[in-house]
């Protein structure tokens, strides 16, 4: 084997090297950002129970975001999509997404910690 084949083995183990750590990498930044698989289950599933709602649409941004911090139990979280049921958005009087409606009546515009949703509900987070 001569040199110039030696450093092109060399180059490629180093690249394949590279893009394997990227990946990693990337993959455990991403797994950093979301909250971890069932940890807010009984949180989300607290505003089932009393009746507490996020109005929304899939294009929000900030819709999104809301949903990202409460990772996979959002899907325990009552959820209406307002531009599938404009009615009902129009007639709970949506102004604007996200729009949490508490157990009174209240409502709560825009994007809200999982801290200030815990207080305002009183789900313990």
């Amino acid at each position: 084997m001569n040199k110039s084949s030696k450093i092109i083995i060399s180059l490629g183990v180093v690249a394949i090297a590279a893009v394997v750590g990227l990946a990693f990498w990337q993959n455990k930044a991403e797994k950093k950002e979301n909250a971890n698989p069932g940890q807010y289950d009984a949180f989300a599933q607290c505003f089932a129970q009393k009746n507490i709602t996020m109005y929304g649409a899939e294009w929000c941004t900030h819709c999104q975001a809301q949903k990202k911090l409460f990772g996979d139990s959002f899907k325990y979280v009552p959820y209406i999509e307002c531009p599938e049921n404009t009615k009902l958005c129009l007639d709970k009087g949506i102004e604007g997404y996200p729009t949490w409606i508490l157990q009174n009546g209240e409502k709560l515009v825009g994007e809200q910690t999982l801290e200030k949703l815990s207080q305002e509900t009183s789900c313990a987070l």
